[in-house]
């Protein structure tokens, strides 16, 4: 088939062999036997899911792929972030190893985010490493976690803190698979939607802000515009440093606290949800320090409630528990946390050569405390 028919980005690892397409696109999941040949092609594929995609679209994938002439077998685990974990890792890792899947088979990650970071550390460990191709199906997914190769698994320390770098070969984002995506799922990849434009686009922020009642109520076209800006972004992001050593560390806005709040609620509470209230926080504490623009945590606040998001803390999350698991985050260092902040909308600030900056621990209680319930 011809890749030009749909819209596509191509992002590229700090050097250049890494190279891998991002498509958007109707009907992707039909194409996708002609896609696997042209840019994953292997002996057998493992298609991973979790218990709900795989029921929607596991057999359809699967029969696709075999009625074109290729080997296919669906491996599925339960659904939900609580079972991002090594266990069910070692639990795919053993079945694959039992079904003889060898070093020439491709692993498809067909889900939301938490199949696309477990099945593509699957990959990553797998006989040393064995390709993987990322299918979103969750607007999260497609915006923002299928893209720019992290994988990994939640321990009891922390969520991601096992994982490795394994940019897939390509990145497919089939649109149809919304139409099944339940509202308040829109409102968690509308989340990670807002944080791209904070973080490198007003005019984009403007058009989200415009746009959520439509893309709430489903409207294809306007979710259409939201997946392939924000693909453009995380693309742009990406390409500029892979591993995360420097401009990279942009995307944690909202996230450090994001992840915080996720681990403390024992996942609870939702990513997207997490993630706003991040973002309203550092935003609020960007303003204190001095360094985000007088009136950004307004705007925040505006759109993240438009969204339906409860801004409080949620309950289990307390400020001395959140500050205990920041204490563990993966940017802090020489015992003071770190958090990316705004200058303004659309641009994130830069200093002493760094995108992420040391707060001392008692401001950030402080300001816990003055949000909490």
């Amino acid at each position: 088939m011809n890749l030009s028919e749909f819209t596509s980005a191509s992002v590229f690892g700090d050097s250049r062999p890494t190279e891998y397409q991002v498509v958007l696109g109707n009907g992707l999941l039909t194409h996708l036997p002609d896609l696997l040949r042209e840019y994953a092609p292997a002996h057998r594929y493992a298609v991973i899911s979790d218990h709900t995609v795989s029921g929607l679209y596991g057999d359809k994938v699967i029969e696709s792929i075999r009625g074109s002439g290729l080997e296919a077998e669906l491996f599925s685990f339960p659904s939900g972030e609580s079972y991002k974990t090594r266990a069910q890792w070692a639990d795919i890792t053993d079945n694959l190893l039992r079904k003889g899947f060898g070093r020439d088979s491709c692993v498809i990650a067909l889900g939301g985010g938490v199949v696309g970071d477990l099945a593509g550390f699957v990959a990553a460990t797998y006989m040393r490493g064995i390709p993987v191709v990322q299918v979103p199906t969750s607007l999260v997914a497609m915006v923002d976690a299928s893209i720019g190769g992290k994988t990994g698994l939640d321990v009891e320390m922390g969520k991601n803190m096992v994982g490795a770098f394994h940019p897939p070969k390509i990145v497919l984002s089939d649109l149809d698979v919304l139409k099944t995506l339940p509202r308040e799922e829109r409102v968690q990849g509308l989340v990670e939607a807002v944080k791209h434009a904070a973080i490198m686009d007003c005019m984009y922020l403007d058009e989200l802000e415009n746009s959520i009642v439509a893309i709430l109520d489903g409207n294809i076209d306007s979710i259409e515009r939201v997946v392939a800006r924000s693909i453009e972004i995380k693309a742009e992001v990406v390409s500029d440093d892979e591993r995360e050593s420097g401009r990279r560390e942009i995307l944690n806005f909202g996230h450090t606290l994001g992840h915080a709040i996720e681990g403390t609620s024992t996942y609870v509470v939702p990513h997207g949800t997490s993630v706003a209230i991040g973002m309203f926080f550092e935003t609020l504490l960007g303003e204190k320090l001095g360094i985000t623009e007088s009136g950004s945590v307004d705007r925040i606040r505006r759109i993240v409630e438009a969204l339906g998001i409860n801004i409080q803390l949620p309950t289990g999350s307390e400020p001395n528990e959140i500050i205990n698991y920041l204490r563990r985050d993966k940017k802090a260092r020489r015992g003071k946390l770190k958090f990316v902040f705004l200058s303004r909308m659309g641009l994130v600030y830069h200093a002493d050569y760094s995108w992420s900056h040391p707060v001392e621990e008692k401001l950030v209680l402080d300001m816990l405390t003055s949000i909490e319930k």
